[in-house]
């Protein structure tokens, strides 16, 4: 802009030099002059808007916002106008200082909490005429990282600036989570409560957040997992935080979950919109993200399944590009028959949207290796919906359904080396006799003698009838 407005006066003075009209004739202003005075007129009215308009446009801090995740803090700031910005590091004392270009500050930093974040206070003043420096002090060494967000339903403009620390408390949750080598481990159900911190998700009637149902039910469903034998919870994100979407996949997989569940609740423009749905990744967005991990030269010591037993790492691009298709694809049906069992056990609770597993290429369902599916708890748009949603039992309740759909699709397909597949393995396995069948038939096809069954079962003849439920033993 203040190119613009030099060239503006440049051309002023350039008409205000030529066909400068002589006042000793009396009256003999020339017609030229009056067209180029008009043309002058115009030309510093227009310098006077600019001018003034950059300074009437220019952005304000209009609030200032904290989170605390595990691994960062972000501080967020609403603008009135986007603004660009530029951040450095300072030390002795550490400090990040924040510059924003043709800003001032209408807000004061106070009553922000620090407890638990490397900041230990912040100041903010005017630099020159007309930028904002805000200057953070801090207790120790960062990584800042900072971005510019747009406007959206919700929020105006944002500047948005994460701190992170050198150590990652990521690490440490998955040392607690992975069990020891040798040992029967537990399933472990990584649980992605959507959204969080300035991302609210969909706002339903009454200011029901969809950051706060989706944590809530996040949060049961983990209870409900941590009591119950040979499975495990592993929260993505425990607070009131935002969690990019591919962070939260690589989360699940450092955390060797066996499935990931991403809890959200849906809202339409029409409130009458209602039900509940699950889904999976699309065929389409498998393929994609396939091409994704073969393409990006960091990906290419992924491990494929849970245990991380292939590496792509010394495979050539045919080779690895075809071992992680058949990866994702096996994740895939994994995915859909895992969603199917949540979406038959939810509508137990409560109507359900789409009476099958919806698909689609959602960001967080692309882990290559763990079955992943999203569920929508209902529709947060929906009033009665809404309300639901919000109550505490009913919350108690969702996580219930949703926890029986998986403990369904695990005891019906235990993960190796796991606690549930040793007790699945202890277990008799049932035979119902069907029209045809004979004893010996029956024997034969389970590797074990007749003898054996008759014993099991405490037959005293070897005459079966349809209907009858035989229980196989392990051996003969």
């Amino acid at each position: 802009m203040p190119r613009l407005i030099k060239a503006l006066t440049a051309q002023c003075e350039d008409i205000f030099n030529r066909d400068t009209p002589s006042w000793g004739g009396g009256f003999g202003i020339s017609v030229a002059y009056f067209f180029h005075a008009g043309v002058l007129i115009r030309l510093l009215l227009a310098i006077y808007l600019l001018g003034t308009s950059h300074q009437v446009f220019a952005a304000a801090v209009e609030g200032i916002r904290l989170w605390r995740a595990p691994d960062h803090t972000r501080l967020v700031f609403d603008l009135s106008a986007p603004a660009e910005h530029k951040v450095f590091v300072l030390d002795n004392p550490q400090r990040l200082v924040i510059d924003v270009v043709g800003a001032n500050s209408s807000v004061e930093p106070v009553g922000l909490n620090f407890s638990g974040t490397p900041i230990k206070g912040i100041r903010t003043a005017v630099r020159g005429e007309r930028d904002l420096r805000v200057v953070l002090d801090l207790t120790g060494l960062v990584s800042p990282r900072s971005f510019s967000l747009g406007r959206n339903e919700q929020y105006g403009d944002r500047l948005v600036v994460d701190l992170y620390g050198s150590e990652s408390t990521v690490s440490k949750t998955v040392e607690d989570v992975v069990t020891s080598s040798g040992k029967l481990r537990e399933v472990i159900i990584a649980i992605d409560a959507g959204h969080g911190g300035d991302d609210p998700g969909a706002i339903g009637p009454g200011k029901v957040y969809e950051k706060k149902v989706s944590l809530a039910i996040s949060r049961e469903l983990k209870k409900l997992a941590d009591a119950e034998s040979g499975f495990k919870g592993v929260l993505v994100r425990t607070g009131d935080y935002y969690v990019p979407l591919r962070k939260r996949t690589d989360i699940a997989r450092k955390s060797r979950a066996d499935v990931f569940v991403s809890i959200h609740a849906d809202a339409f423009k029409q409130a009458s919109a209602h039900g509940a749905s699950v889904y999976a990744l699309s065929r389409r967005g498998a393929t994609s993200e396939t091409a994704r991990y073969i393409a990006q030269r960091e990906n290419r010591a992924d491990l494929i399944g849970g245990v991380g037993s292939v590496s792509l790492n010394d495979k050539d691009v045919m080779l690895a590009s075809v071992l992680l298709d058949l990866s994702m694809t096996a994740t895939l049906d994994s995915s859909l028959e895992v969603g199917a069992q949540v979406l038959k056990s939810m509508g137990g609770l409560t109507r359900l949207h789409k009476k099958r597993v919806e698909q689609a290429g959602f960001m967080v369902l692309k882990a290559p290796d763990v079955p992943s599916i999203l569920v929508e708890t209902g529709f947060i748009s929906n009033p009665k919906e809404a309300k639901r949603l919000n109550q505490r039992g009913y919350q108690r309740k969702m996580a219930a359904a949703i926890f029986k759909g998986i403990k369904e699709y695990f005891k019906q397909s235990p993960p190796e080396g796991s606690l549930l597949a040793s007790l699945h393995k202890k277990s008799d396995a049932v035979y119902i006799v069907t029209n045809g069948d004979t004893l010996s038939e029956i024997a034969h096809r389970h590797q074990v003698s007749v003898k054996a069954i008759q014993r099991h079962n405490k037959l005293k003849s070897t005459r079966i009838r349809v209907g009858q439920r035989i229980k196989i033993p392990l051996s003969s």
